[in-house]
């Protein structure tokens, strides 16, 4: 049996390198402008929690969405290189905490600014918890606990769908926004 190279690859073969296009991995000229004109959409900053114990990790997220209110789900979009995926994917419970503007440190933490990982990323901040026993961050704005419904690849990230079985809100209180690559409160 003969291997046969697709079109693309005898196109690139074919190519000078003088004239090659900008290494696979760098993004196209079409994603850098994608990706500026999505930090002009401000969005709230919230964190993502899993796990007990030692094997608690979680991430920083503005893609969090709601999308139904019967049953009441949520959606968050995951890297799919996130080192909290597959325990996310492991664990089927999760939270999604809705951060206020004190808890810019913690969104740092989740971000793996320092290199934290893991539990590291819970310290400086009181955790309890709802119905899963995902932590939950004690006076976040809001708090979504949640079990995972779905995950749905595409592209680079993975879909989370989250069937929200718990929620609390801490009221008479501001978002943590993040816009145009920085964090912001909200002014009225």
């Amino acid at each position: 049996m003969t291997a046969h190279a697709s079109p693309a690859a005898l196109n690139a073969a074919l190519v000078p390198a003088s004239q090659a296009s900008a290494p696979a991995d760098a993004p196209s000229p079409e994603a850098l402008a994608f990706r500026s004109a999505m930090r002009k959409l401000a969005g709230a900053v919230s964190v993502l929690t899993v796990g007990q114990g030692e094997a608690r990790t979680g991430l920083t997220a503005t893609s969090v969405s709601s999308l139904s209110v019967e049953p009441p789900t949520l959606l968050i979009c995951v890297n799919r290189s996130a080192s909290s995926l597959a325990p996310l994917l492991a664990e089927r419970a999760f939270a999604i905490n809705v951060l206020r503007p004190h808890h810019e440190p913690v969104a740092d933490r989740f971000a793996g600014k320092g290199g934290l990982k893991g539990p590291a990323r819970y310290d400086g901040a009181d955790w309890t918890r709802l119905a899963t026993g995902a932590p939950v961050l004690a006076d976040a704005l809001a708090a979504f606990d949640c079990e995972l419904e779905d995950a749905i690849e595409r592209h680079s990230h993975v879909i989370i769908i989250g069937r929200v079985v718990a929620s609390r809100i801490t009221e008479n209180a501001d978002p943590l926004l993040y816009w145009a690559g920085g964090y912001r409160g909200l002014s009225l």
